[in-house]
């Protein structure tokens, strides 16, 4: 028992990672069960992760898989967060679309109603 193994609160550790924002988002995050730790979903934001641990969770409509290097002490600035975690995430996949542009009005100000059915219509194709 001389042997303490590190082990810090995963809602924790992914704050001070800087996954997340705050303690709350990455608590909220937790509990609706969309991180696994080593490959278990946990629904538990004081379940423990310790480093050589694997997480994957989603993050906006990328999912991130993250191996944990170190546990921090301190929400530090980014390049400290950086180095408690490797990526092992595949990259993410460049979008071939690009949004329309907005459409210039040649200094007629405002503009008409048929010209803001027009651009709803095109961000609607875009979007499809």
């Amino acid at each position: 028992m001389s042997e303490m193994t590190e082990k810090l609160r995963v809602d924790k550790w992914l704050w001070h990672a800087r996954f997340f924002k705050t303690r709350t988002l990455a608590a909220a995050q937790v509990k609706a069960g969309v991180l696994r730790i080593n490959g278990i979903v946990s629904k538990k934001p004081a379940s423990t992760v310790s480093p050589a641990d694997v997480l994957t969770f989603a993050q906006g409509d990328h999912i991130r898989v993250i191996q944990i290097d170190a546990l921090g002490i301190r929400r530090g600035p980014a390049p400290e967060a950086q180095a408690l975690y490797t990526d092992l995430s595949p990259p993410e996949p460049k979008t071939q679309n690009k949004p329309p542009k907005n459409p210039g009005f040649d200094g007629k100000g405002r503009p008409s109603k048929k010209d803001r059915r027009t651009l709803d219509l095109s961000k609607a194709r875009y979007l499809e």
